[in-house]
């Protein structure tokens, strides 16, 4: 798998460093509001996994798989629901976890799509960030890293379900995924 790998893009260290960091920032600001982390399956996974470890305050966890993508590697822009909450999210606090936001369509839609379930909040974060690919205005409030326009894979971010367990985040190269 590492030789179908660019460049690394961030290391095993650097994440772990983020998601502290965001695990305490998370710990600070929902202290007494026990939230609801909502994982966006598959990506996610590993980040929430990573995430829920470094946040000291009462929480709970569920899960979501959507897809906009199929078997591509560029959004449809029709977002399906192939897996909805086992639990009910009104008058809770949410934060939507994804391992990264791209397009923003398919974050767009959900986050329509779980607020209309009456939660009391929701916020979202997520690993990374490519603002540069964005269709649809989304703005986490906990993010980890902006990233250049590359294909990601690593550490949750797959290409044909492969590479997810990669422990760091890298540029896959082009022969691989064209």
């Amino acid at each position: 798998m590492k030789k179908d790998i660019k460049e690394v893009v961030l290391t095993e260290l650097e994440i772990k460093n983020k998601v502290k960091e965001i695990g305490r920032q998370i710990s600070i600001e929902y202290k007494d509001k026990n939230p609801i982390l909502v994982g966006i399956l598959k990506g996610s996974v590993i980040f929430l996994s990573d995430l829920m470890k470094e946040i000291d305050i009462p929480c709970t966890m569920d899960f979501m798989a959507v897809s906009s993508y199929g078997n591509s590697t560029e959004s449809t822009g029709i977002v399906k629901i192939i897996k909805d909450l086992d639990s009910s999210i009104e008058g809770e606090n949410v934060i939507i976890v994804e391992d990264i936001i791209d397009t923003g369509v398919t974050l767009s839609y959900l986050n329509n799509y779980l607020k209309a379930r009456k939660p009391k909040s929701i916020e979202i974060v997520t690993l990374l960030n490519k603002p540069s690919r964005r269709k649809v205005e989304i703005v986490p409030k906990y993010y980890g890293f902006s990233v250049p326009d590359y294909f990601l894979v690593g550490y949750g971010l797959d290409f044909a379900e492969k590479y997810r367990n990669l422990p760091f985040i890298g540029s896959l190269k082009e022969e691989i995924y064209k």
